[in-house]
């Protein structure tokens, strides 16, 4: 039996072999569909808590601006667990797009069932040893580029209209500083921890975003990995 490196590397899939990777490839379609599910619950918790702590400091000229600071947390909270659902869904998404690309669209393209072997051992190991394809900065990354950047600008906006117009308009920028005083702590450090919130989170997803772009154009087409 000839083992060495001239052996070939395409192999004939049977007909019951195909059923089965249908109903597999099916299988993991149904699972990140279930999962790209769950990443809108928690996006849209986010966008819930957000909206009704805009209800309660916007509710009247007196009432306080500290709900749209504490909802934060409970953003960042949403953020960090969407990121971590994102890793799994990634999971199911990278075995279908793989079957896609190293199985069906082979045998679209050239009209039989003669594919590569390689793309095979690849995915059967990522069954027997299943891990992430991607890190928890990297899901972070993206899920502030598809949405919560937009929420964490919002959050900001209105805070910042908040303490322009309530109770009064506001006169004079140590006006506005006095406003954001929170307690004991002075407004200066307050609205300059917000600043470092925001830019931070911008700068995740930017970082994110380029590190994507630059991945995907040196793996081309010949990658040999899931992910």
């Amino acid at each position: 039996m000839d083992s060495g490196p001239d052996k070939a590397c395409t192999r004939d899939f049977s007909n019951a072999e195909m059923g089965v990777l249908a109903h597999l490839y099916r299988g993991e379609i149904y699972r990140s569909t279930i999962w790209r599910t769950r990443l809108d619950t928690t996006t849209n918790w986010a966008v819930v808590t957000l909206g009704i702590a805009l209800s309660i400091a916007f509710s009247s000229p007196d009432a306080s601006p500290l709900p749209l600071v504490l909802v934060g947390i409970l953003i960042l909270f949403f953020l960090l667990l969407e990121a971590r659902r994102y890793r799994y869904f990634n999971v199911w998404r990278a075995r279908a797009r793989w079957m896609e690309n190293n199985f069906y669209a082979p045998m679209l393209r050239d009209g039989n069932l003669h594919t590569e072997s390689g793309w095979a051992q690849v995915l059967a190991d990522n069954y027997l040893h299943p891990v992430y394809h991607i890190s928890q900065a990297t899901a972070i990354g993206r899920r502030i580029r598809r949405n919560y950047l937009w929420i964490l600008l919002i959050q900001t906006a209105a805070y910042v209209g908040k303490l322009m117009v309530h109770p009064t308009a506001v006169g004079s920028l140590t006006e506005f500083v006095e406003r954001a005083d929170i307690g004991p702590f002075p407004g200066e450090a307050v609205l300059a921890i917000g600043v470092f919130y925001v830019v931070s989170w911008t700068t995740i997803a930017i970082w994110i975003a380029r590190s994507d772009a630059a991945k995907f154009r040196s793996r081309g087409s010949s990658s040999s990995s899931m992910g």
